[in-house]
């Protein structure tokens, strides 16, 4: 049975979850609506493969699927299910890095893979070599399930053709989280703002373009109002990953612990086959809404990439001093990146 959550009071109209009952009352929730892939399949992948998992078990599931800010804002998903308030979570750890400080390595570490695979993968394998990473979860009273998942390659929309580096200085650009450093040292203003916010804020001039990805910005109709896109490569970075509250999965029999996993390893493998697939699709509405699509010059994407200063070594010693293996897991990273056989245009860990 599923209910989909239309407001937060709606909520009230049921009951807590019984983990000790045959069927288990689960309420999932994401600050995205639905028409962004990583919570469309929340609802087409996750859901479906945990209630596979457990068919002809004796548990099953009652989902309560609270998406587009019905329960919580974009960014609120972890509060959400560490008060209980939920259970489950499309978790955009991008938003909060004070809560997860280290998953944010891709983000502090622009230009340094374009490929989403590899992002996630690799901070997933830092997250289970480095306890402090997993710590973060637990320290969140959440249990990492898994779906870890890394956007494509960000890039720039803006009202106004970019030729030159030089033509972004003084100008007003929409960045969410992290992705405001990426404009540090380009005369450019960083407006802090959100996906949802984006089109409204260009809109009515707040700001004069966005730092956005294709697969977002085409069904966002972003190029309605910020018609050309600069294709930068800012870089894939890991963005999110479901998580669960951690007394309530503790209190889960075996078996649907491990259909939550399962649900969530199908998850991140279909959000990444969605993705892939959109890419094109992605790029082709960009256009078809008037957007002029243009490749950043090499000299230029150069200038850009030396123009900031080192964000990766400043945000280690943040780490540092808050008593977190910064310097270990910008290394691991950037090491992990270049065994894999990427050729960073700076060695942010060792300059």
């Amino acid at each position: 049975m599923k209910k989909l959550l239309l407001t937060a009071t709606a909520l009230t109209a049921f009951a807590p979850f019984q983990a000790s009952a045959e069927e288990i009352d689960v309420t999932i929730v994401a600050g995205h609506p639905p028409i962004f892939i990583w919570v469309r399949h929340l609802a087409e992948t996750f859901v479906p493969t945990v209630d596979a998992a457990l068919d002809g078990t004796e548990h099953s599931i009652n989902w309560n699927e609270a998406y587009g800010g019905s329960l919580a804002r974009v960014g609120g998903e972890s509060d959400a299910v560490a008060s209980g308030l939920a259970q489950i979570a499309y978790n955009p750890t991008l938003f909060n890095p004070a809560l997860y400080p280290l998953q944010n390595i891709g983000y502090m570490a622009p230009f340094a893979t374009t490929d989403p695979r590899l992002a996630a993968a690799t901070v997933e394998q830092l997250q289970r070599d480095i306890p402090e990473m997993a710590a973060a979860w637990t320290e969140q009273d959440q249990v990492f399930l898994g779906g870890g998942f890394a956007i494509d390659s960000y890039q720039i929309f803006t009202t106004f053709p970019i030729e030159a580096l030089a033509d972004i200085d003084g100008r007003r650009i929409c960045a969410a989280g992290p992705a405001a450093n990426w404009l540090r040292g380009t005369g450019a203003v960083a407006v802090s703002s959100s996906l949802t916010e984006y089109y409204n804020s260009i809109q009515t001039g707040v700001c004069d373009g966005a730092i956005n990805f294709a697969t977002a910005a085409a069904p966002g109709g972003l190029a309605e109002v910020a018609p050309h896109m600069t294709i930068v490569d800012f870089g894939a970075p890991f963005a999110a990953a479901l998580s669960a509250n951690i007394d309530f999965y503790d209190d889960l029999p075996d078996a649907v612990q491990a259909a939550l996993h399962e649900g969530a390893a199908a998850y991140s493998e279909a959000v990444f086959a969605a993705q892939d697939a959109l890419l094109d699709a992605s790029y082709d509405r960009i256009r078809e809404d008037g957007g002029i699509v243009a490749d950043f010059p090499a000299e230029e994407r150069a200038l850009w990439v030396n123009a900031l200063p080192n964000v990766s070594q400043e945000w280690a010693v943040i780490q540092e001093e808050n008593g977190l293996p910064g310097d270990a897991v910008l290394s691991a990273f950037m090491s992990a990146l270049r065994e894999a056989g990427e050729t960073p245009p700076r060695d942010w860990d060792t300059e």
